[in-house]
């Protein structure tokens, strides 16, 4: 029976000694102290009360006549003037949610959340040491470091094959593996390195360019220079260059000797050049050609032009043979004599007066001569004509005086 009490004696301890503890502040000399407003309205504690066993009293200035017990606790949360205070404290402390020795985060009848002196309902806790919004700020915080991590390798890493493949004029292709921050500083940095590369490779194959076409004004062999020969890029920039520069000269070059071999050829005198590129001389031959044609075009234009003013050919006092033949060639090929000589035939055989087109005045002696041959026909014909209609007459006249003879001889004989 006397265990019985003794067990009953303690479970009723317990929960007592649970109440007592159920809230914080600052203790006097006797272990006790009245209870703050906050915890009153809280429900932990009514008037002074001691934490060393003793109960509450109602009176709030009658301290217990327990023996004390060591200090616990020594801030309430009506020592502060502004939560900031209990956050600093709480943060200064290094407190958190299981580590609360002065129980300003609840223990026991409030929830212990890691939060002291349950915060304004608008305040960032985030600041509050420990508490569930600090952590996922601190977590966050980390991600975002990590994430910025990640961006800047990314960055740099893209960087670099960019620049690589922008110099080496490749594929603009930035896929990559990793974290989404990774790929994404990946992506940026290679567009920056490919453009970058891109750019850089441009102005050195410009300046191979330029060396080659310099070196291309001077000489007919190209000599590719050691800082652009191992850069199969700037090499053919070099070779570009260089053709580049050779193509004008002997284009220079050539148009000289197409024009000189022209002058020769109008001249009919050949001087061709001698030890020279096979597109000079193939220049200077082709302009030789087209002033040895014009030549010949103005010997059949001379013939030509003779077979206006003559009746017929007459060998030209020429001393070379060749141009006799095209003179020649130019008087047989006119045909519009024919024209005139038709023209002109026509007229005097029609006995029309003699007129010449304007077109034909230089013609005359050609004209003159078919109208002539016209007119005498004509003349011929009327003369023919005319002769036809005088025996006609004649043999009327017979006829008339047979007849008249024949009735006279009959009237005679009747």
């Amino acid at each position: 029976m006397k265990k019985i009490c003794i067990l009953i004696a303690f479970l009723l301890f317990i929960p007592f000694n649970g109440m007592v503890d159920a809230h914080s502040g600052r203790t006097d000399s006797s272990g006790g102290h009245n209870c703050s407003e906050k915890s009153k309205a809280k429900g932990l504690c009514s008037g002074y009360h001691s934490h060393n066993g003793g109960g509450d009293t109602s009176s709030s200035d009658s301290p217990s006549t327990s023996t004390p017990s060591p200090q616990t606790w020594d801030k309430d949360c009506s020592d502060f003037a502004t939560y900031d205070e209990v956050v600093n404290y709480w943060n200064s402390k290094g407190y958190s949610k299981t580590n609360d020795p002065e129980k300003l985060d609840g223990w026991g009848n409030a929830v212990d959340d890691g939060i002291p002196c349950e915060a304004p309902a608008d305040y960032d806790t985030s600041k509050i040491s420990g508490s569930a919004a600090q952590i996922a700020h601190v977590e966050a915080e980390k991600a975002k470091v990590i994430a910025e991590q990640d961006t800047a390798k990314g960055e740099k890493d893209g960087y670099a094959a960019g620049l690589a493949n922008g110099y080496q004029e490749k594929e603009n292709s930035a896929s990559s593996k990793g974290s989404e921050a990774y790929k994404s500083g990946y992506s940026s940095g290679y567009s920056k390195g490919f453009d970058e590369g891109k750019s850089k490779i441009a102005s050195e194959k410009k300046q191979a360019d330029q060396a080659g076409y310099l070196l291309g004004q001077k000489q007919d062999k190209v000599e590719i220079p050691s800082k652009f020969a191992d850069n199969k890029l700037l090499s053919n920039s070099f070779s570009t260059g260089f053709n580049k520069a050779v193509a004008v000269r002997d284009k220079k070059k050539e148009d000289e000797l197409d024009a000189q071999g022209y002058k020769d050829g109008k001249n009919d005198k050949i001087n061709e050049p001698k030890n020279v590129k096979k597109s000079y001389l193939a220049a200077y031959q082709k302009g030789f050609e087209k002033g040895q044609q014009d030549l010949k075009q103005s010997y059949l234009d001379k013939g030509f032009h003779a077979a206006y003013t003559m009746l017929e050919y007459k060998k030209p006092n020429f001393k070379n043979d060749k141009y006799i033949t095209w003179y020649q060639e130019g008087f047989e090929s006119n045909k519009k004599v024919l024209k005139i000589e038709e023209m002109a035939y026509n007229m005097g055989l029609k006995g029309e007066k003699l007129s010449i087109p304007q077109e034909y005045i230089d013609s005359k002696v050609i004209f003159d001569h078919h109208y002539e041959i016209g007119a005498l026909e004509y003349e011929e014909n009327e003369r023919k004509q005319n002769a036809q209609t005088g025996t006609g007459f004649g043999f009327l006249i017979l006829a008339w005086l047979a007849r008249r003879f024949y009735v006279a001889k009959k009237m005679l004989i009747a």
